[in-house]
């Protein structure tokens, strides 16, 4: 098995040429994996370290997009087993038991920072800290198993011997730029379709509305039975994103600035899952009734949550609207690259 050095070593000697119109799907997807499955990788030795969380997010996140890279491009690109989905989801797993963990200590952390708690209830967070550390200790001592294990070592021998010598499908020939929209066309319609879209609306003359004058206690009865669906969409979201983006060199500026927006979009659903985790959280350690014992936090939890719906219910008007879904169509089905100058 090739080390991580000697990869990141032969990938600085590899020279990828600007992307232009030329290029077949087979060559863009070659690009998209070799990118995510550097990043996916080169963050190992910071995450051992342990002296940076963003490391552990880092490698999480290119492992998320190596993932999504090769569900865009299964059609394209005949990858070993090792170089599977379900091979990557069990790595991506590991990783993330520790950085939900982290993300829950820098909330809690930024939090005491605000001075918003009294005395007994900062105190009970302190404690909760403690516990906090303990667990994601233990959880972070698999890591290091994980790096020598032999799924860990598989997982990396096969997508270094592909990017050494890739294989593919017929239709990797086929020009990326005349095949995009219908790569794209299928996922748009799938997030139109999600019925994340349709929490708390109501058809008036036959068009879909946000029900306006939603208040806090209804807020709280609406989580509670279509929180679900929320997390779904936004789950669907992050997979649009990260899709479109690979294609963005595709198209004009129009286009670069709707990724722009799906991203902007799945991190506002992603803090509604954020609140949900914590309260999951605070629910287990200090039981249900823990916002009697946190009241400054749970005022704050709930104030937050009430802001982020009012911006939900302004974007949720504009993805239901089918002028704005039928624009985005025919966006991605028209790319506009230029020839790069010989």
């Amino acid at each position: 098995m090739k080390t991580q050095s000697s990869t990141s070593a032969k990938a600085k000697k590899i020279k990828t040429p600007k992307l232009d119109a030329q290029f077949s799907l087979g060559e863009v997807a070659y690009r998209a994996i070799q990118k995510h499955f550097k990043k996916s990788t080169k963050y190992e030795d910071g995450v051992l370290a342990d002296q940076d969380p963003e490391h552990l997010h880092q490698m999480r996140v290119g492992m998320r997009r190596l993932r999504t890279a090769i569900d865009v491009f299964a059609p394209t690109v005949d990858l070993p087993v090792a170089a599977q989905r379900s091979h990557i989801t069990k790595i991506a797993k590991q990783l993330g038991k520790v950085r939900d963990l982290d993300v829950l200590q820098l909330w809690f952390q930024h939090y005491l920072t605000l001075d918003n708690a009294s005395g007994e209830e900062s105190e009970q967070i302190q404690q909760v800290l403690v516990r906090l550390h303990k667990r994601r200790q233990k959880k972070f001592a698999q890591l290091p198993k994980l790096f020598k294990s032999k799924h860990y070592r598989q997982f990396i021998c096969a997508y270094e011997g592909w990017l050494n010598q890739p294989q593919y499908h017929a239709i990797s020939v086929m020009p990326a730029v005349d095949v995009v929209p219908d790569l794209l066309l299928p996922l748009l319609s799938q997030l139109f379709l999600h019925p994340g879209w349709l929490v708390a609306t109501e058809t008036i003359e036959g068009r879909i509305y946000p029900i306006v004058g939603v208040t806090v206690e209804t807020l709280d009865q609406i989580f509670a039975t279509e929180g679900p669906a929320l997390h779904d969409l936004r789950k669907q979201m992050k997979c649009v994103r990260y899709q479109t983006e690979f294609f963005i060199p595709f198209f004009g500026k129009s286009y670069q600035t709707q990724t722009q927006g799906f991203r902007s979009l799945q991190e506002l659903l992603g803090l509604f899952q954020d609140e949900a985790i914590l309260n999951d959280f605070l629910a287990a350690e200090l039981g249900l009734a823990w916002p009697q014992k946190l009241p400054a936090l749970a005022k704050l939890l709930q104030e937050e949550r009430f802001r982020n719906w009012q911006k939900w219910q302004t974007l949720q008007r504009k993805y239901l609207d089918p002028k704005f879904r039928r624009t985005l169509s025919r966006r991605v089905m028209s790319p506009a690259i230029e020839l790069n100058p010989a």
